[in-house]
């Protein structure tokens, strides 16, 4: 690497970090704002509100190194030309290639710093928040583990092995404690459904009452069940895509497929996720028409504006794509990778242009 791509790519890579703290800074703001109308339900306090914020920063950060390393390359590529210095670059036979490969290489590195928050800590982080955010506005404790979704109220502890979605859950096991502490009732039930006023039907049920001296069992068809547990509650063990790695993703839908259920959804966030780190590239490629060849003395707030517009407008287009790809159920690899590669098309015929 000679001296003027290092200075290329170093210039790139702190533009971009600016840009990332700045808008994580943002984005963790309106999430200040949104967690504090929760403030004070349960045990959900000011120190919580930033324990949650912290924990999901990595997702957000994750989600945010595109747009980071667009406004980073329209700005630090931008203010060069503005000084002449690509011009001086090119009139030293370096190409407008060149240019292109050097801020190419500072996305390489903004690829390796996001797919390493993304699948190591991203996901983990995120959970935990959950969880915490759980924990803390229901007075309840909460566990998620291999065996499912566990719960407690009372005396009585709740294991949920299946949710198939909101206020209909599956394969529930519920251990009752006397006051000695010791196992009194335990209840297997096939599938329980919420009918409101703090109340589940039940059915297919299978009860052990057992004691000291001997045990029964019986079996009823359904029955009512009153808790506190709300569905609102049992959301944390739903399986989210921003919870999981790669790894995990391609398993369950793995998993989906072997159970003949619709994995659609999550086949999306699968590519969408692989496709995002290099989402960066094509972010990087669409700065470059925009800043070199441009009509110099653009100011500082011009191109941070464009930045934002052209961020908005491709994310908008990703999403709608995406939709659109889950309601008329087409191809979810096709529509997770057809933003990038319409904008990457654009980008380089741009290029070309100004060549």
């Amino acid at each position: 690497m000679n001296v003027l791509t290092f200075y290329i790519v170093k210039e790139v890579l702190k533009g971009s970090f600016v840009a990332l703290i700045a808008l994580l800074t943002l984005f963790n703001l309106f999430t200040l704002s949104d967690e504090l109308k929760d403030l004070g339900t349960g045990n959900y306090g000011l120190k919580e509100v930033f324990i949650y914020i912290l924990l999901t920063s990595p997702r957000v950060f994750y989600e945010l190194v595109p747009s980071a390393a667009l406004l980073g390359s329209l700005f630090v590529v931008g203010a060069m030309d503005n000084h002449r210095e690509i011009v001086a670059m090119r009139a030293a036979g370096l190409s407008i290639f060149w240019v292109i490969k050097s801020v190419m290489l500072a996305g390489v590195v903004l690829l390796i710093i996001a797919v390493f928050v993304g699948e190591f800590i991203a996901p983990d982080a995120e959970q935990k928040a959950q969880l915490l955010k759980t924990n803390a506005q229901n007075n309840k404790v909460v566990m998620q583990s291999k065996y499912g979704l566990w719960l407690r109220e009372g005396s009585q502890f709740i294991n949920v092995r299946e949710i198939k979605e909101k206020g209909h859950l599956a394969d529930i096991y519920i251990y009752q404690l006397n006051d000695a502490n010791l196992l009194s009732l335990m209840t297997r039930v096939d599938q329980a459904h919420f009918v409101g006023n703090e109340r589940w039907n039940m059915q297919g049920i299978r009860q052990t009452e057992i004691s000291l001296k001997q045990t029964f069992s019986n079996s009823k068809e359904q029955m009512d069940w009153e808790t506190l547990i709300d569905p609102d509650l049992l959301n944390v063990g739903v399986v989210k895509s921003d919870n999981m790695s790669l790894y995990d993703l391609f398993m369950y839908i793995d998993f989906l497929k072997a159970n003949n259920q619709k994995s659609q959804t999550y086949e999306l966030a699968f590519w969408s996720r692989l496709i995002n780190p290099l989402v960066t590239f094509v972010m990087l490629m669409v700065s470059i028409p925009f800043v070199v060849g441009a009509s110099r003395g653009v100011g500082t707030g011009s191109r941070i504006m464009l930045g934002i517009i052209i961020g908005m407008t491709f994310n908008i287009f990703d999403k709608i794509t995406g939709h659109l790809g889950l309601v008329y159920e087409f191809n979810p690899m096709l529509m997770a990778v057809l933003p990038s590669i319409l904008v990457f098309c654009g980008a380089s015929y741009a290029v070309s242009r100004v060549r």
